[in-house]
């Protein structure tokens, strides 16, 4: 019978984010439906105009500024009794670096003011491949160094793989924001990744 040894290695490899994607909504109340509808729509054509012009100058597409989700709900006052309808839009907005991003958040707020939400914030990494490349290859050696010492304590060695699976990556995180003058730090995000492998034992 054919001896194996199965290890499983975890390997990381710095990343650092250079792109954005920026989630506003734009949000409208009033007294009818209608209102709300017509408000919400001034507040997006606001948003939209901001972020084409910060998007498209920073060598980015028009498609990078999307509607991700349009709500309409009733409002009610203090005493609990229906008093109008608020209307909120949702974009996604991809900025194609993070000074982009930073003087886009800057600028929707001078140009939409109170209609105005910043739900969300999340750094990218534009190309992973590097760093998925040198994560994975960490793992390798890491599950090779854990497979040698299992099989000395054996009293055997290492042969040929027999078996190699490969673990997805991890993606980094999201951005902090400087709430002075919403600049983005992208700091260092670590990139993981794991690799199973079956080694014959000798």
């Amino acid at each position: 019978m054919q001896r194996t040894v199965t290890v499983t290695g975890h390997g990381s490899a710095p990343a650092v984010p250079d792109s954005a994607v920026v989630t506003v909504v734009g949000v409208h109340r009033a007294s009818t439906v209608a209102e709300a509808v017509a408000g919400v729509d001034a507040a997006v054509s606001g948003i939209v105009a901001v972020a084409r012009g910060f998007v498209t100058g920073a060598g980015g597409r028009e498609a990078d500024v999307a509607s991700a989700g349009l709500q309409m709900w009733a409002t009610t006052g203090p005493d609990g009794t229906p008093d109008g309808f608020e209307a909120s839009h949702r974009l996604r907005i991809r900025c194609p670096n993070l000074p982009s991003a930073s003087a886009l958040v800057v600028g929707l707020a001078a140009e939409v003011g109170d209609a105005l939400r910043i739900e969300a914030v999340a750094l990218e990494v534009t190309d992973p491949g590097p760093a998925a490349t040198a994560a994975r290859e960490s793992a390798y050696a890491d599950a090779r160094k854990r497979a040698a010492h299992l099989a000395g304590l054996a009293g055997a060695g290492l042969g040929d793989v027999l078996v190699l699976e490969d673990g997805l990556p991890r993606s980094p995180g999201s951005a902090r924001m400087d709430e002075a003058s919403a600049g983005l730090q992208p700091g260092e995000s670590m990139l993981d990744a794991a690799v199973t492998v079956t080694w014959q034992l000798l």
